[in-house]
């Protein structure tokens, strides 16, 4: 299997959305890995927020900017010179794309495109790797796992959006990419959890905020399945494709799934039973009686293709997922450093994996 020649080591990357829940812990574990991370994003979208308690912005270039402005995002590009892009910067909250459609499309569309033609511009990148959605698939709310050959598409704004940001990256990669400039890679993952998310309007943060109080949490649709998964499980599978841009593989500059195992698309009842058994005092839940626009009742990701092309698989199951989200919150909940529970988290999970061997090659 190709590797990175002489690992993550000085490699300079830039992440966008670096600020966020996953941007800051692709950004601490790449910086553990050596990188010379650059990040572009608004500031913190949550407070509390990982990039904050994880004190983030003292081991990146922190750079102040919104993906939908052009010009802020090609100046990064030019002042970066980055080898290796991670796009992560989005709206990313299928509620919130209800009440707001079009900073939702502007973001998650233009800011897509902003960041691949600042790529195309700017020179000197090798390889992109665009985060998008397991929700960029048209949702028939059948049984079958979606593969990455089935059409796009989204009910909401939200998934929409990001099956428009898959079709602009298309479009780039056929019309730009194709032989020359960066390699570009489209990554889709399913319900990605972990410690230290404190968005609005997801499962696992309104667990803990409610565990946290001593309340019951209020739960939407408690039979919806989703494709749940640990936020270094999706992190792993987008370093391992980065890893085969970099080394100059074009071959896998494609579309690609990162889901969990059948087993771990569960519905929603069972998450919150597991969680109050994970955290050991929560309260049962009680039903949100209030409107509630539409969401997706199942969805499952199949992830064949990067099992057998990458040999990437999970390395956690969905208890022990749980069981560490329940840590990392108890652990900083009394007092512990938010970085450290952090990185101690990436090392377990890298010697469950792959991807501390890769990093080390």
């Amino acid at each position: 299997m190709e590797t990175l020649v002489n690992g993550w080591n000085g490699r300079r990357v830039l992440v966008t959305g670096h600020t966020g829940f996953k941007g800051s812990w692709l950004s601490l574990w790449l910086h553990s890995m050596g990188a010379e991370v650059t990040g572009l994003a608004l500031p913190a979208p949550t407070d509390p927020s990982l990039f904050e308690a994880a004190r983030i912005e003292e081991i990146v270039e922190h750079v102040v900017a919104d993906v939908g402005d052009f010009a802020a995002v090609h100046s990064a590009f030019v002042r970066a010179k980055p080898e290796l892009v991670f796009h992560l910067a989005a709206q990313p909250l299928v509620r919130r794309s209800y009440s707001d459609p079009v900073s939702t499309y502007a973001t998650n569309v233009m800011g897509t495109v902003h960041v691949l033609e600042a790529a195309r511009q700017t020179g000197g990148v090798k390889g992109i790797v665009c985060i998008t959605s397991d929700k960029c698939y048209a949702n028939r709310e059948w049984i079958w796992p979606y593969r990455e050959s089935d059409p796009m598409g989204g009910h909401d704004p939200y998934s929409s959006s990001k099956g428009c940001a898959e079709l602009a990256a298309a479009s780039w990669r056929s019309s730009f990419f194709e032989t020359d400039g960066p390699a570009l890679a489209t990554v889709r993952a399913g319900n990605v959890i972990g410690g230290g998310d404190w968005a609005e309007d997801r499962l696992i943060p309104d667990l803990i905020r409610a565990f946290e109080a001593g309340a019951a949490p209020l739960i939407r649709a408690p039979d919806a399945v989703r494709p749940w998964q640990h936020v270094l499980e999706a992190l792993g599978g987008y370093i391992a494709i980065a890893e085969r841009l970099m080394a100059g593989d074009r071959s896998f500059a494609d579309a690609w799934n990162f889901g969990p195992s059948d087993d771990d698309a569960r519905p929603v009842g069972w998450i919150v039973e597991r969680m109050r058994a994970a955290w050991g005092d929560g309260d049962a839940p009680l039903l949100d009686s209030g409107p509630r626009p539409h969401e997706a009742g199942l969805l499952r990701l199949d992830s064949s293709k990067a099992r057998a092309a990458l040999g990437w698989r999970p390395a956690l199951t969905l208890d022990r997922a749980l069981e560490w989200i329940v840590a990392w919150h108890k652990a900083v909940g009394s007092g512990e450093d938010a970085r450290a529970v952090t990185l101690a988290q990436i090392a377990d999970y890298s010697a469950a994996s792959s991807i501390g061997e890769r990093a080390a090659d």
